[in-house]
């Protein structure tokens, strides 16, 4: 196919060779199917912030490292260099997210290289060597579906122990390769040192999981595996191999209101933004 403007600088590099076709079309990128060399990746264009569905909410940019304090200054202020700062920083976040879980031995896409906004890495395909399904596009088993609830339940705990939260896991970014499944679509991820929303991200995404496997074992539905993970991390006990129970007994004590209603608000924009992904077609 003739390959799109935004990536003839890839080209031009001589870090592609040919645009096979468009993969896919998401809330916040395009994805196309590239050839370099005699290997076959994947090229993710990112949209620009005006033209995805996809805001950056401060929840996830909070504590985000600026260059200087004139592009802190730009951002506060929302002028045009500032939101430039805003959108590099946002685009940047997935590339070293990707480098760092690569290298913490988490099941992600290989990054292979990052210029003018488009991320080079691995493409992630089924036994056929077709690109693999979301992991919404496949039913399974009762069995399947605890054996992959386990295994990325401790991609989970490997990424915690990296210092990461995805904060946007669900079962619409986790491909299912042959080898099991991958985890994908990390602009999001947060430190989970120095963001003061990483816990309540890391139970939201561990009860996506939850929730989405436990329509094929509903014994699932009955576990409460992301507590325990964040008292572990908290503890300094969480180690990626660590058995866990699925069980948890809460501390008694005041009931924080403020808190409570940012989870309901929490969930009232994460069943919002579910149903617009359902809405969104997939090419």
């Amino acid at each position: 196919m003739k390959a799109p403007p935004r990536l003839q600088a890839l080209i031009d590099e001589g870090l592609i060779d040919t645009v096979v076709r468009q993969l896919m079309s998401g809330k916040e990128a395009m994805v196309y199917v590239v050839r370099c060399g005699d290997e076959t990746r994947c090229a993710k264009v990112y949209k620009e912030a005006d033209k995805r569905s996809f805001r950056q909410a401060v929840d996830y940019t909070e504590n985000r490292r600026v260059k200087n304090t004139r592009e802190a200054r730009a951002m506060a202020k929302g002028t045009k260099f500032g939101r430039q700062v805003t959108e590099a920083i946002w685009q940047s976040a997935e590339v070293d997210a990707l480098y760092r879980l690569a290298a913490a031995g988490v099941r992600v896409p290989t990054p292979h290289n990052f210029l003018e906004g488009v991320l080079l890495m691995d493409l992630v395909t089924d036994a056929n060597g077709d690109a693999a399904p979301r992991l919404n596009d496949v039913a399974f088993s009762s069995e399947d579906a605890l054996r992959h609830h386990a295994s990325l339940l401790r991609e989970v705990m490997r990424m915690l122990c990296a210092g990461v939260v995805h904060g946007d896991l669900s079962e619409f970014n986790v491909l299912l390769a042959e080898d099991g499944p991958v985890i994908i679509d990390l602009p999001q991820a947060v430190d989970a040192a120095g963001n003061n929303h990483a816990k309540r991200m890391l139970l939201r995404d561990v009860e996506n999981l939850r929730n989405f496997f436990g329509q094929y074992e509903p014994g699932l539905l009955r576990t409460h595996y992301g507590d325990e993970i964040w008292q572990l991390y908290e503890r300094g006990l969480l180690r990626p191999e660590t058995e866990l129970t699925g069980t948890f007994v809460r501390e008694s004590g005041p009931v924080d209101l403020g808190n409570v209603l940012r989870e309901v608000e929490d969930a009232r924009m994460e069943e919002a933004a579910r149903l617009l992904r359902m809405q969104t077609p997939r090419q």
